[in-house]
């Protein structure tokens, strides 16, 4: 029926059988057309809808895209042309034949379908399709038959089709043109704007993708050519080794040969293996730095765009995420660089093996590729399920961490509320599932290096059988087997590192498609923030709209403000009315919706809740600036710090921790007004600075600093206050509401208007006797050590009750709340050591002024009871097994070989024709059956260490975590929380996955030389001769190097932490670094520490390349003097045993290098558990639970004693209570007062036992606490602590962790802390999310859900730490008023830093250095004129009843 179609031959195999073979035209034109077409139509309704259902915004026309429609449109053309030519010949015979007809219509059809596919593709993301790609390659595929039959036909002189034939050229040149454009991907111009700014995204997943690596490449591409170059080279000479290797080997069998053939042979042997050598270290070096130098890179950029990044982006990252982006995922970059050239490498040298292997041994080798072949898909499918297994993973881990994060910055908590056991239950699942997920992922890995293992082994195996089999005269001989096991032996590596290179690239690919994420957010869009120079107002904010999310409704509305030079202007408002919200919006932090603001000249900011950097105080206020020193005493004196000065150890060089943990509220504020005064800016942004500070302290501030007589009088001051009494002197009042501006004018004005100000006024007013907010202390705030924050810390924007700005809230300051709500660690080693006169000489320390530990480096070689412990933590049982396996393995591998080398004996007994097919088939047998026992034993020791490794790393992680739950306070007043999270983060990844991997390579690769060595001397034993220098050099090299690099690679662990904690104290105190526009002094920074590391990775590189060149030499001797052995005793070795040792030698040089790699690789890792040991050896506080167990119901009655009672915060410090004696009867309320560092808080802390006495006494109802276990202790008092400190989960697990209480009991304590309104109003009621430390909920109310805990636990005491520093007035009163009625049976002790919340207690103790000076009824204390009639003095109070509460 065809033959009639096309009007010739269809098919005859006759066209084939001739030296000039073809396929017939008729075929060609009617099953090679329609192949490719009737792909394109079968399967384009399907891309057509997939195209409709995923379609996204049209995108811009551009180049690429016209090229390919115009020349899609030419084809059109041409087929209608064609058909036309057809019409015009058809004169009504029947010559022209319907294939003529109906080709070129179905190409229009054709034609016109593409065109409509690829417009369609403008919808698409992916503007490529895979599906017309490959359409395109198929065509042009069977179009060659027909392209060169008609050229044929054409040079025979066959002109009667010219016309068509032309045609057919020109479509099927335009067809190879198209293919060559589906070549290029095309990116439309948005795309292309993105990656060169990173700008704006739309929708979460709407980031750029793709542009990173193409980035870095046009970066780094000069690198990539010279190592591409080397490694060329290498792999080129390579496979001179086998060629050489014949040559010796026919040396040996041919008696008559030359001598100096033999040694020409050698030492060509040598010179070949050592240029390869210097090309290949080379090539390493070049790969490492491009490493180092991507590395620095990601480095930089994520923490540069850390500072550029919106709001609304840097929500969807928590600081421990995006600290992973700059430590985990950059290293995964470095790893990759290596691995880089192997795509390529790899390739070219399994094509090189597999052409030379064909040239020994023919087709039958095609058996043996087929094998190699086959296990490739196996293995892409078990590096796809590992790859999923290991995202699962990181998802896990970064919920590990971000709880790790948590516990340890809310570790007092846990401690006051014995919580720990609840947070270690929430760990250890999480780690379970990591742990699974890591079995998991080291069995699929264990199935790889099976396969991996096998198939060098099976595929010589099956070659060498096939090889015999196929014909019986092939016959093994020496020269073949050898020639070929030696290629076998290089197919052996490109095979091995493809799974470790896939598995490498997959890891990079997650890596950089999370960087891309973070890299392509949006950034601040600070537009509506203009700055004039010549302008008349100091700040104009026109009709400005500002939102916090652009989700939510604006914060600020239509705010229309004009704020003059010099002027002070104080903002005040009820809580949440949008006070801090103006002035984030001033700088420039917020969304704007529309509006604008203008400000003339530069910025200082002080936030609500201070950052402070981890530095010296004196640091912390210069700022980066130059030191002025008579400017400098100023302000120190101006801001009250003087007195600080004088205590803390060290003076203004005290080291201050991590976010400010050994400072109180009250300081650290004064330190960041401090910083702000210093700096010489013209307008001063001042968010709530004196809330944490006492009454005369703040009136010395405001006078000496803000006020109109004050170091920044004629600088234009915004001041946000909850303070009435300064507002009399201010130039301007804004009364704000519910964002937007109710009143403005002076106070006169404002008071005369009798509105709303005036109200406020008054009710303020009333409620707390004139003399406004009372206090105690004087010569500063806060408590006594700096053991606990602050006195009024009005952080944030204070208890919102109305939170209807519940999400934005958090935003306002989210980098402070980040920052110091977290974190406010107590300070055990107490920065107060009064006696300043301790300097034993000038250059040494104060005592205690050094307060974080510097990281402590091991030095020298790894104890061996590290490895022993890491060994037992995996089960010696196991590790038995694990060697016992490889031991056999090694066995099988020398068996096998002196095998082969027996059976290549063969050929010189039997030629071709009787060679015995039982002998043949023993020997196949026999050589496939030790090389099957190999591929086995390695499975089995594989599984088992896979096994092995997990458990040791749940044993190290499960000690770890108990242990560090364990610790005392102190040790976490003295460690960097980022240290310790380092530890749960680098360190236990390291166990979990690098160091069982190099232990296992390192054992095989042991054995592998082990067993080469012993095969060369059963061979040759002269050669144990040689062996043994070389030995003692080898072993030389490697010590040196091996402590080298280990210390180098420590200096590298410990020059990388300051990076990370760099990197998230700048996150933390992001909206302070943009006010004061200190941004590019902390890129210098951090610039600057990742120079420093870079300087240790960099020396380590070169180390190991080093011992390369020395490593390589060594091999290539051993090689040059086997070689010379040959040629020596050739008259008594045969051809067979020179191929043997040779073949082995050759192998042994990369085995070597590989061996001293992993062996420092293992001494490298097991650092790591080093690093963990250190932690698991911590000493730990008091057991949480002893033999003597506490009455049942105790403490019934809440008696307290003190006896004699002495407490220290450190040995090496002094005693802070010095003999503390009192007794404080059942149900008794007392207030404690005293002036700052009279050791308020640390009554707290000896009650909690979260110091141990150093002397004397307490006892509870008779038992002494000292004898009892910590949380049998803990759990029976109860603190509202001055943080409020609240962990992510849900609000029942922030109330109740263990869950002991029931729904009505949680509902019930809510409503009497006032927040049952809140929280029923909430979408998911008690399971609302609580994001990190709480940042969705304002102050006030984590303070009223602190007091909710409290009373949930109903215990006999009650310990309040001046718990309504951080309220409001209204606030404060509801919660005195729930305290007073529900803990009315209760024995309470407050901490006060207001004189009027403890007035009415039945007793007050007065304390001071240490000792109490008074103790009685407020009304005795008034009456005697001591310390305590002092203070009610200043602050106003004359008797008992004149504060009205």
């Amino acid at each position: 029926m065809l033959e009639k179609f096309c009007n010739s031959t269809f098919w005859n195999s006759s066209f084939l059988d001739s030296p000039e073979a073809d396929l017939p035209l008729c075929f060609e034109q009617t099953v090679l057309v329609w192949i490719p077409l009737g792909f394109l139509w079968l399967l384009a309704p399907w891309q057509l809808l997939h195209v409709y259902r995923t379609k996204i915004n049209r995108s811009s026309i551009t180049k690429l895209y016209l090229a390919k429609q115009v020349l899609v449109g030419l084809l059109l053309i041409l087929a209608a042309i064609e058909l036309a030519l057809v019409l015009t010949e058809d004169s009504g015979q029947a010559t022209v034949p319907a294939i003529r007809y109906t080709n070129p219509s179905l190409y229009l059809g054709t034609w016109l379908l593409v065109l409509l596919f690829q417009h369609s593709r403008l919808w698409c993301v992916q503007k490529d399709s895979w599906f017309l790609s490959l359409f395109w390659i198929l065509s042009v595929l069977c179009g060659v038959f027909q392209f060169q039959t008609l050229i044929r036909t054409l040079l025979k002189g066959n002109n009667s089709n010219l016309a068509y034939s032309c045609l057919f050229f020109i479509c099927y040149a335009l067809n190879v043109l198209i293919l060559i454009l589906s070549a290029f991907s095309e990116k439309d111009d948005s795309s292309n704007e993105d990656v060169k700014k990173k700008e704006k995204s739309g929708t979460t997943e709407n980031f750029p993708k793709a542009w990173l690596v193409k980035t870095l490449f046009k970066t780094f591409y000069v690198i990539l050519l010279k190592s591409f170059l080397l490694k060329l080279m290498h792999d080129l000479l390579m496979f001179l080794n086998p060629q050489l290797l014949k040559l010796l080997i026919s040396f040996a069998n041919n008696r008559d040969a030359y001598v100096w053939a033999g040694y020409l042979y050698s030492v060509l042997f040598f010179v070949v293996a050592l240029i390869q050598s210097l090309c290949l270290q080379n090539y390493f070096e070049l790969c490492f730095m491009l490493g180092t130098s991507v590395r620095a890179t990601i480095m930089a950029s994520v923490y540069k765009k850390a500072l550029t990044l919106s709001n609304h982006s840097r929500k969807k990252y928590t600081i421990g995420e995006t600290v992973n982006l700059m430590s985990v995922d950059a290293q995964k970059l470095m790893d990759v660089t290596s691995f880089i050239h192997l795509l390529w490498s790899n390739i070219l040298q399994i094509t090189l093996s597999i052409s030379f292997l064909w040239a020994e041994l023919g087709p039958s080798v095609l058996a043996g590729v087929g094998v190699m072949v086959l296990l490739i898909p196996i293995n892409g499918i078990l590096a796809a399920k590992s790859r999923a297994v290991q995202v699962k993973n990181m998802k896990n881990k970064d919920k590990r961490l971000k709880i790790m994060n948590e516990i340890l910055s809310g570790i007092k908590i846990l401690k006051y509320f014995a919580w720990e056991p609840s947070f270690k239950k929430q760990v250890r699942e999480l780690r379970k599932k990591e742990l699974e997920n890591l079995l998991t992922f080291g069995q699929i890995q264990t199935i790889m290096t099976f396969l991996l293992q096998l198939s060098p082994v099976l595929v010589s195996v099956i070659t060498f059988a096939v090889y015999v089999l196929v014909n019986s005269n092939n016959v093994l001989d020496a020269e073949k087997a050898f020639t070929s096991i030696t290629l076998f032996n290089i197919l052996r590596f490109p095979l091995g590192m493809f799974p470790m290179v896939i598995t490498s690239m997959l890891q990079a690919s997650v890596s950089t498609e999370r960087l891309e994420k973070y890299l392509g957010g949006d950034d601040l869009d600070t537009s509506a923030i203009r700055h004039e120079y010549n302008f008349d107002k100091a700040v104009q904010f026109s009709e400005a709209s500002f939102t916090w999310d652009r989700d939510l409704e604006a914060t600020i509305r239509d705010v229309n403000l004009d704020i003059m030079p010099g002027q002070l202007v104080a903002v005040v408002g009820t809580v949440g009315s949008g006070k801090s919200s103006l002035m984030s919006a001033m700088l420039g932090e917020m969304e704007n919706v529309h509006g604008h603001i203008t400000i003339k000249g530069t910025i200082a900011y002080v936030p609500q809740q201070s950052w402070i950097q981890n530095g010296t105080l004196k640091d912390n206020i210069l700022f980066g600036s130059e030191l002025d020193e008579k400017k400098y005493q100023q302000v120190l004196e101006a801001c009250a710090l003087l007195p600080d000065l004088e205590v803390l150890p060290g003076g203004d060089l005290a080291e201050i921790g991590e976010k400010g943990i050994n400072l109180s509220g009250g300081q650290k504020q004064r330190i960041s007004l401090a910083r702000a005064t210093y700096q010489n800016s013209d307008i001063y942004v001042l968010d709530d600075p004196l809330s944490a500070v006492d009454a005369h302290v703040e009136k010395h501030i405001f006078n000496k600093v803000l006020g109109p007589n004050g170091l920044l009088k004629g600088k234009t001051r915004l001041l946000i206050t909850h303070s009435i009494r300064f507002l009399p002197q201010v130039d301007e009042i804004v009364v704000l509401g519910n964002g937007t501006i109710l009143e403005k004018g002076s106070y006169s004005t404002l008071l005369a208007k009798k509105g709303l100000f005036a109200k406020i006024l008054k009710t303020s007013t009333k409620q707390m006797g004139l003399e406004g907010e009372a206090t105690v202390n004087e010569d500063s705030e806060e408590d006594d050590c700096g053991l606990m924050p602050s006195v009024e810390e009005i952080p944030e924007e204070v208890a919102s009750l109305t939170m209807r700005r519940e999400n934005s809230l958090h935003r306002t300051l989210s980098h402070s709340s980040r920052s110091s709500s977290r974190h406010r660690k107590s300070l055990k080693n107490s920065l107060k050591t009064r006696n300043v006169n301790t300097l034993k000489e000038e250059e040494e320390l104060v005592k205690g002024q050094k307060l974080i530990k510097k990281e402590f480096i091991q030095t020298g070689k790894v104890k061996l009871s590290i490895y022993l412990k890491y060994l037992r933590a995996m089960g010696l049982c196991l590790i038995f097994f694990i060697i016992i396996a490889y031991v056999i393995n090694a066995v099988a591998y020398i068996g096998s070989n002196l095998w082969l080398s027996a059976w290549t004996n063969d050929s010189k007994t039997y030629n071709g024709t009787n060679y015995p097919a039982s002998q043949r088939d023993l020997r196949v047998g026999v050589y496939g059956a030790l090389g099957l026992v190999q591929g086995v034993f390695v499975l089995l020791g594989n599984l088992c260490s896979a096994r092995a490794s997990t458990h040791a790393s749940n044993i190290l992680h499960k000690q770890l975590l108990t242990n560090i739950l364990r610790a005392p306070m102190s040790f976490f007043d003295t460690t960097p929380t980022g240290r310790i999270v380092n530890r749960f983060a680098g360190d236990i990844s390291m166990v979990d996955d690098t160091l069982p991997l190099s232990l296992r390579s390192w054992i095989l690769c042991f054995l592998a030389i082990i067993s080469t060595l012993v095969m060369i001397c059963i061979a040759t034993p002269i050669f144990i001769t040689i062996t043994i220098p070389l030995g003692i050099i080898y072993t030389f090299v490697q010590m040196l190097y091996v402590a080298t690099s280990r210390q180098l690679k420590r200096l590298d662990s410990v020059t990388r932490s300051p990076i990370y904690s760099h990197f998230s104290e700048t996150v933390s105190g992001l909206s302070v670094i943009r006010a004061f526009e200190h941004q590019q002094r902390f890129l210098k920074h951090n610039e600057v520490g990742i120079d420093t590391n870079q300087k240790c990775v960099f020396s380590w590189i070169v180390s190991n390349r080093w011992l390369a060149v020395r490593l390589e030499l060594i091999g290539n001797l051993i090689v040059f003097f086997a070689s010379m052995m040959m040629v020596i005793y050739r008259d008594t070795l045969s051809g067979d045993t020179v191929g043997f040792v040779l073949s082995n030698a050759l192998n042994i040089t990369q085995t070597l290098t590989w061996l001293v790699r992993m062996t420092s690789e293992v001494e490298t890792n097991i650092v790591a558990v080093e690093r963990i040991n250190e932690y698991i050896k911590v000493e730990n506080e008091a057991p949480w639970v002893t033999d003597k167990r506490p009455p049942p119901g105790w403490p019934s009655k809440g008696e307290i004693q003190f006896n004699n009672y002495q407490l220290r915060y450190r040995p090496e410090l002094d005693l802070i209570l010095k003999g503390i004696t009192c007794d404080i009867k059942s149900m008794e309320k007392v207030g404690v007062v005293g002036r700052t560092g009279a050791g308020k808080s640390s009554l707290t802390n000896a009650l909690f036992r979260i110091l141990e006495a150093a002397g004397g006494q307490i006892i509870i109802d008779g038992v002494d606490i000292a004898s009892i276990g910590l949380h049998d202790l803990r759990e029976k008092l109860t603190i509202i602590p001055q943080d409020p400190i609240l962990f992510s989960g849900s609000l029942r697990m922030n109330l109740d962790p263990f869950n002991n209480h029931s729904d009505e009991e949680i509902w019930k304590a809510l409503e009497l802390a006032h927040l049952k309104s809140f929280v029923a109003g909430l979408q998911l009621g008690l399971s609302h999310k609580v994001t990190e430390a709480g940042d969705n909920l304002s102050i006030g109310q984590r303070q009223l859900l602190c007091l909710a805990r409290a009373l949930l636990r109903k215990s006999k005491i009650l310990i309040m730490d001046e718990a309504t520093a951080a309220v409001d007035i209204e606030t404060d009163h509801l919660i005195q008023t729930t305290i007073q009625k529900e803990f009315s049976r209760c024995t309470t002790i407050t901490i006060a830093h207001r004189l009027h919340t403890i007035m009415d207690s039945d007793k007050i103790m007065v304390l001071d250095n240490g000792k109490i000076v008074e103790y009685g009824t407020p009304n005795e204390l008034l009456k005697n004129s001591g310390p305590f009639c002092l203070m009610a003095k200043e602050a106003g109070i004359e008797n008992v009843n004149s504060t009205s509460l």
